[in-house]
């Protein structure tokens, strides 16, 4: 696992310096949460879940705790169909777990201030090269899959689970009754996908 960890942090690194130019213009400040209460979920990877879940355990236990009702409060919230903040977003509006965030939330920013009138404005560059980088994330992420974050930190809560993926085995027939109720993708078949052209609306 250590070596897809530094696999992963290379691919983030690669986005980050591709995508540099495009960014500059960016109107993304520190503690503007708008993407992180307003643009709808949070995907990641069950690699990216991973590094998320080590981190969690290395946290005080008092913030584990709080941590996990969120995360808890958080599935229930989509489950149900209602609009969810991250469950990682402080009352100070700072990401709890920004170095370590995943690709969903490092791909987003905007050329305008964002409201839910005007939702967050990205070029079709960022984009192009963000479809690439989630098919790369899929390919690193071989034996895994994608979803909510939440969801995806369920799972991985599952020691049957956890057991199989750090194994490196494929067995989606454990999840499969969960992934289609909830909307988790198999990484081997999504990342094969033709992806979808940007919006109309994308610079």
């Amino acid at each position: 696992m250590k070596q897809k960890f530094k696999a992963l942090q290379g691919i983030y690194e690669a986005f980050a310096r591709e995508t540099a130019p495009f960014r500059r213009e960016a109107a993304c400040t520190k503690g503007c949460a708008f993407c992180c209460t307003d643009a709808g979920r949070i995907d990641c990877t069950t690699l990216e879940g991973l590094a998320i879940r080590d981190h969690i355990q290395r946290m005080p236990r008092a913030r584990q705790t709080s941590v996990k009702k969120a995360l808890k409060q958080d599935m229930k919230r989509r489950e149900a169909g209602r609009p969810s903040p991250c469950p990682f977003l402080m009352k100070t509006r700072a990401c709890m777990i920004y170095d370590i965030r995943p690709f969903a939330c490092r791909r987003i920013y905007s050329l305008h201030r964002c409201s839910k009138e005007q939702p967050p404005l990205i070029s079709r560059q960022v984009m192009a090269l963000a479809a690439g980088t989630i098919k790369a994330l899929q390919h690193l992420d071989d034996n895994g899959y994608s979803g909510h974050l939440s969801y995806i930190l369920h799972m991985l809560d599952a020691p049957r689970f956890l057991a199989t993926y750090r194994a490196g085995k494929f067995k989606p027939e454990e999840v499969m009754a969960f992934g289609k109720s909830h909307g988790i993708v198999i990484n081997r078949m999504m990342r094969d996908a033709v992806p979808s052209p940007p919006p109309d609306n994308a610079p």
